[in-house]
């Protein structure tokens, strides 16, 4: 599948036709366009046919504003990214982007604030349920195919939020010290794929990176983005997120959103007016900016949306209305491949529906779904619970108790005992589950042998205390309007589990890279108060690991986790043999294609992720165990063998070299290993790079 998404019109062609515009508006007429309006718009051009431009939130799907007009009546709620990511399946990630895109269109939103890809740093982040995982190569594959699907149905794709936005704690008074290697090797390689893939639009963090805001930075917007990643196109900033108007524009910033505050009790201050359009008059006329930087923001505003076509094409098409049904089964296929099955005890799952067994389900989200909160928040239509989509499953076989008697635990032949966490943008919570549902599955586990819980989560949560006792686990992350029917179609064996974990999930906090990160004396909040409050000092978050994030840190510390990342379980059982490369010797530079057998040794057909990743045996620089590089998912029919194929990249070699600043292939011997999970080799051979 083509992987880059082309424009109508080059960069220079749009630009020339906006800059010929430009030149002859006003200066009041241009600082109207590098602010927002009503909040979620971008200013219309009529001399330019340019009409009014709707921005809208997409994390879980099209998140409605009901006192937008025109707005849509509803909106599918897909399984959150991170449950997109745990598929593994690059062609599904297109498929998600198409179908939510394609909403986009039936509501008349020209600009979708997507997709998300910050790094799974810290678990205790807000917003890690937006996002696609701890692993930079990951990620990538599932940006780069997420943006081009969503700029193929004629929608701007963001790329948000830049750079290293990993918590959300404070977010707007956090600071992420980070080094040059690091930003490179995991924060940057993401964004890079998108930009490679052709996305309009890149939305800048509210954290500061080094000591400077993101979204008013030099070094963030005109170095890192526009020089070293080569983007062209509109840069906005995240909503309330820029406080000098001066080094804004200086930055290579675009559009100031929303551009302009609002007062009341319940809602946002204005932050003292840092707006551009309220200031860059009064810039101009003292010699603090020129004018020529306020043309480029117009001219880069303006060139993104004739290259799009909004000048020309109808941005709203109701026809995609029709399709809300196919968008249902994208969102229920990406629940079915995205669930991760990780602990099944003597293969208590599935249960066959013709067995009779008594089950007895308990817990949280059994009438009411989970979902992640804040602007990424849909709630869907026709949502299924977890209680329906099981009856629906196992008939009269189901029991539902909110609260059930002790006889009723110990007399179920299957406990299904449903937990989770709320995440919500804005705010960060603890690794550790409320003590009340810990003692609610102890409780359980003390009196049923065949308790599974099911997960439902943004985020990897502490599950030591009780992991040993369970008989199985399901991590359903935020499944969507449609997800629990996956869940029910997985606990009976109609679908065979195929998820892999995006994540390393910890023992403990205290085992992660990120602890500690929360000052001294403070603790974890709910609501806005706090992220809006400008008065609390700086909070330096040290990424002292540097490109030891998640698999790599815990290798290279000899630290087990609970769960490691890739991992997951299937009903099939694989095996891996007859390993072969292409070459054993390569020049640098060059690539090197990879095969392996894999055979589905059991009576179930099923899907498994084949990954790849590559060991440097002997460097000039600290480099982790090993990373991954490439990955395949492979059906394979019960008892049957494929032979697996994989091209490695010669950048699978490489190294950012800070002494240099750029990335460097040494010369020696490479160990590749392919692998199950990240902690589980099944073959490896060495490979001589000259």
């Amino acid at each position: 599948m083509e992987k880059i998404s082309t424009p109508i019109l080059t960069h220079q062609e749009a630009s020339q036709k906006a800059a010929s515009v430009v030149q002859k508006m006003t200066l009041d007429e241009k600082i109207e366009f590098i602010g927002g309006h009503n909040f979620f718009f971008v200013k219309d051009c009529e001399e330019l046919a340019i009409p009014r431009l709707y921005l809208t939130d997409a994390t879980q799907g099209v998140h409605l504003r009901p006192d937008i007009e025109g707005q849509l009546e509803k909106s599918t709620s897909f399984p959150a990214p991170i449950a997109l990511a745990s598929t593994w399946n690059s062609q599904l990630a297109y498929d998600y982007a198409r179908s939510v895109a394609e909403e986009c269109r039936a509501g008349g939103v020209a600009v979708l604030l997507a997709p998300g890809m910050n790094i799974y740093r810290n678990s205790q982040n807000g917003r890690n349920f937006e996002y696609l995982g701890e692993d930079p190569f990951l990620a990538a594959r599932m940006v780069e195919n997420y943006t081009t699907a969503v700029q193929d149905r004629g929608v701007i794709a963001t790329l948000k939020h830049f750079v290293c936005n990993n918590s959300d704690f404070h977010r707007r008074r956090s600071n992420s010290i980070v080094d040059e290697r690091a930003l490179f090797e995991i924060y940057l390689p993401a964004f890079k794929a998108g930009v490679d893939a052709g996305a309009m639009a890149v939305m800048t963090a509210y954290n500061q990176v080094n000591g400077e805001w993101a979204g008013q930075s030099d070094y963030v917007i005109n170095y890192l983005l526009r020089e070293r990643l080569g983007f062209k196109w509109l840069v906005m900033s995240d909503w309330w997120s820029v406080w000098d108007p001066k080094k804004t524009i200086e930055s290579g910033q675009d559009l100031d959103m929303p551009g302009h505050g609002r007062t009341g009790p319940d809602d946002f201050v204005d932050f003292d007016n840092p707006f551009l359009r309220s200031n860059t008059k009064r810039l101009i006329e003292d010699g603090s900016v020129t004018e020529s930087a306020i043309d480029r923001m117009v001219i880069n505003i303006l060139a993104t949306s004739l290259a799009m076509g909004f000048d020309s094409n109808d941005i709203k098409d109701e026809s995609y209305l029709d399709s809300f049904q196919e968008h249902v089964q994208v969102a229920l296929q990406t629940a079915r491949e995205g669930i991760v099955l990780l602990k099944n005890r003597d293969n208590l799952l599935p249960v066959d529906v013709n067995d009779n067994k008594k089950i007895l389900l308990t817990g949280l989200f059994t009438k009411t779904n989970a979902f992640g909160g804040g602007a990424a928040e849909v709630e869907g239509y026709d949502v299924v619970s977890l209680n329906d989509a099981l009856v629906d499953e196992f008939g009269e076989n189901l029991v539902y108790r909110e609260k059930p008697e002790d006889d009723e635990l110990i007399n179920a032949d299957l406990v299904l005992l449903s937990v989770g966490t709320l995440d919500h943008e804005g705010w960060d919570s603890p690794f550790e589950l409320p003590e009340v549902v810990t003692q609610l599955i102890e409780h359980a586990t003390l009196l049923n042998n065949n308790v599974v819980v099911v997960m439902n989560s943004g985020r990897g949560v502490g599950m030591t205390r009780w992991i040993d006792s369970v008989a199985g686990l399901l991590y359903c992350w935020y499944p969507g309007q449609a997800g629990n029917r996956a869940l029910a179609e997985i606990v009976s064996g109609k679908t065979n589990p195929s998820g892999k974990l995006p994540i390393t999930i910890e023992k403990s906090f205290e085992d992660s890279p990120a602890y500690p990160y929360i000052p001294e004396g403070e603790g974890f909040y709910e609501g806005w108060d706090y992220d809006n409050d400008l008065s609390y000092p700086v909070n330096n978050v040290r990424y002292h690991e540097g490109v030891f994030v998640g698999y790599r840190w815990y290798e290279s510390k000899g630290i087990t986790p609970l769960f490691p990342f890739g991992y997951g379980l299937s009903y099939s059982r694989f095996n891996y043999s007859q390993m072969e490369l292409s070459d054993t010797q390569i020049q640098v530079g060059e690539e090197v294609s990879i095969s392996c057998a894999v055979t589905n040794d059991s009576s179930r057909d099923g899907s498994e992720v084949v990954q790849l990743y590559v060991h440097d045996n002997e460097s000039s620089v600290v480099r982790p165990f090993k990373e991954l590089k490439e990955f395949k998912k492979v059906f394979i029919k019960a008892g049957e063998t494929q032979v697996v194929s994989i091209n490695l990249a010669a950048e699978a070699f490489a190294f950012y070299d800070e002494t240099i600043h750029d990335w460097k292939t040494e010369s020696g011997v490479f160990t590749i290993y392919i692998c199950s999970a990240s902690d589980s080799v099944e073959l490896e051979c060495e490979i001589l790079v000259k």
